[in-house]
């Protein structure tokens, strides 16, 4: 399964990359409730979900974040400056099932929101 969303703001890809800090990610998502211990690209989170090792990867135009032991696969990418609206920063959140239980699915999807809501002018 998979969810988008996208934030029409004037960034670049520096700027993105300068507040999605491990140290921080919690500022930008209920959902990641409590910062437990980071590094650099790593950090341990107590989530909606429970306690999760969160790695952070970087990409074109910003970072995927993986839940390495998470049975659903959860993964996380936000970008900008990529086609087919490189002035648009893009949410995409991913799991490794086709179908889930609907009360989880509602879970992804304010994850989701919740994280372009903070990202939005």
């Amino acid at each position: 399964m998979e969810f988008f969303a996208f934030v029409d703001r004037d960034w670049d890809e520096a700027q993105l990359r300068s507040i999605l800090t491990m140290e921080r990610l919690d500022q930008y998502c209920d959902s990641l409730e409590k910062v437990l211990e980071t590094g650099e690209d790593w950090g341990r989170y107590f989530t909606v979900w429970g306690e999760f090792t969160i790695l952070r990867i970087e990409i074109w135009g910003g970072y995927r974040f993986v839940l390495p032991k998470c049975a659903n696969g959860l993964t996380w990418s936000i970008t900008v400056g990529l086609p087919p609206n490189p002035d648009r920063i893009t949410i995409h959140t991913t799991i490794n099932r086709t179908e889930q239980d609907p009360d989880f699915v509602e879970t992804l999807v304010d994850f989701t929101q919740e994280w372009k809501n903070s990202l939005e002018p």
